[in-house]
């Protein structure tokens, strides 16, 4: 699949902006499931999606694609949500500090956890297991994967923090980008106001509605 390159800071904007911010400002769209949670809180991610496809409890893709690809991506693995193997580990963590790679999400589990964390390395998965994997079956590299309800395509840019994760397809970039800011402007300039005494129902135009309900 063809898809353009996206800058540096354009990257770096998405995952200053985090995750909420941008879900919110691209229209409520791309956010996967909460059960995708980074291993530790303090993790933060974001870079272009280079996708894998493999079986649950074989890690034979993982290895194959740790040979394709580039620095700064992240590799999103699906594994099927299985949750009885934990294909990433330490070691493979090694190999993509090494690389340059921006980090991991995995439809799945990985192992090794307190390590990975002492090498900062930001992971994000559905839990750990520490049950090992085969390396025989084949899979697919650089093809649309889903986790949940999102489709993932090589090249759409993957943010991720403590809140969850979200997807922004990769020709929608500039304009989440744009929207997320404005957003972060206006949720500023609430901040603002309601250190002087405006509420959240004014500044969000509920009145109506609650009066509507009695509840005012």
């Amino acid at each position: 699949m063809t898809f353009q390159q996206i800058s540096p800071d354009a990257i770096q904007a998405l995952r200053s902006l985090g995750v909420a911010t941008v879900y919110e400002a691209q229209g409520a769209k791309g956010a996967l499931d909460s059960g995708m949670k980074p291993i530790h809180p303090g993790m933060k991610v974001a870079g272009p999606a280079f996708t894998v496809d493999m079986r649950p409890a074989d890690n034979l893709m993982i290895h194959y694609a740790m040979l394709k690809a580039k620095p700064g991506d992240v590799l999103v693995i699906d594994a099927k949500g299985f949750m009885e193997a934990g294909p990433w580990g330490d070691v493979l963590t090694q190999q993509a500090l090494h690389m340059g790679l921006a980090g991991l999400v995995i439809n799945g589990c990985v192992r090794d956890a307190s390590a990975i964390i002492e090498m900062g390395f930001p992971v994000f998965c559905r839990g750990l297991s520490i049950k090992s994997t085969g390396k025989n079956q084949p899979g697919k590299t650089n093809v649309p994967v889903c986790i949940g309800d999102v489709q993932i395509n090589p090249g759409d840019i993957i943010v991720g923090d403590q809140d969850g994760l979200v997807v922004v397809p990769n020709a929608e970039v500039e304009g989440a980008i744009k929207k997320a800011r404005a957003r972060e402007d206006k949720e500023a300039l609430f901040r603002e106001q309601i250190k002087k005494g405006a509420t959240t129902a004014e500044l969000l135009g509920l009145t109506e509605t609650l009066l509507r309900f009695d509840l005012v």
